[in-house]
């Protein structure tokens, strides 16, 4: 049975990850700083870890140590700062610049892109010896275009260099890693702004789909191929043949759709 830890799976795409990577065959490991009142299923390992603390990350890994024999998939899905996009009656998320709150940086930056380096560190000092593995950090089209605010776009290019650049050490040794970039998935956030009306959700995407996409492609040479690469979920979807757990098949979002 192949392992797999999924980061920040107490809610949102983590835990659909978690879920659908759990109904795929894998031994789940999920972390996450309220991950015991998670809703998950009962096979899944409940891991409480706060990401930006380092020392909690290591012993998380630890855990995954004494309970398999190695870790097949690393699953970067912990993220901050979309904590209060109202402050004082004013919506700071789209603010320019020098106007964004501080902590949204180390929402984005430290509880995000932080937290993903170093797990995957951690994840690749198991998979380098053993020659195998893949290493996934969920992303999005801010990397390429403004979506929002600066920070949220330094945080996902950052996340896509960071990505492209590991990959690169890791192929002499036979691991593999990816960015992915969900479409608009209906998670907890997602679903109570839709029912303000802020979101159409035709064609949107359950937080399973990203899993399954992810265990479709870490059995697939498309891991390797694409290794270093930022890819839409819902095209490796269509590629490999996969479906939501509605039998839809979302399409894939272009830049100019974003």
């Amino acid at each position: 049975m192949p392992t797999a830890m999924v980061t920040g799976a107490s809610r949102g795409i983590g835990r659909g990850v978690a879920i659908a990577l759990a109904g795929a065959g894998y031994r789940v490991f999920a972390t996450g700083r309220s991950i015991e009142g998670a809703d998950l299923p009962a096979g899944v390992t409940r891991l409480v870890c706060d990401h930006t603390n380092d020392d909690q990350t290591r012993a998380a890994f630890a855990a995954v140590d004494a309970a398999s024999d190695g870790l097949d998939l690393l699953v970067n899905a912990a993220w901050g700062g979309y904590e209060h996009m109202v402050e004082h009656g004013r919506f700071t998320w789209g603010a320019p610049f020098w106007e964004q709150p501080a902590h949204r940086w180390a929402g984005m930056i430290d509880g995000g892109l932080r937290c993903a380096f170093i797990a995957s560190a951690e994840a690749a000092r198991r998979m380098v010896p053993q020659g195998r593995g893949l290493i996934v950090a969920l992303s999005f089209w801010a990397a390429r275009k403004r979506l929002g605010n600066v920070i949220y776009g330094i945080a996902q290019a950052a996340t896509d260099k960071m990505i492209a650049d590991m990959a690169e050490e890791l192929a002499p040794h036979g691991v593999s890693a990816v960015s992915l970039y969900p479409g608009l998935v209906r998670t907890e956030r997602v679903l109570e702004a839709a029912a303000q009306g802020v979101f159409d959700l035709a064609g949107s995407e359950s937080p399973q789909f990203t899993g399954r996409v992810i265990a479709a492609l870490a059995s697939s040479p498309l891991a390797a191929r694409d290794s270093g690469r930022a890819l839409v979920a819902a095209a490796v979807a269509d590629e490999l043949g996969v479906t939501d757990i509605d039998g839809s098949r979302p399409r894939a979002l272009t830049i100019a759709d974003v």
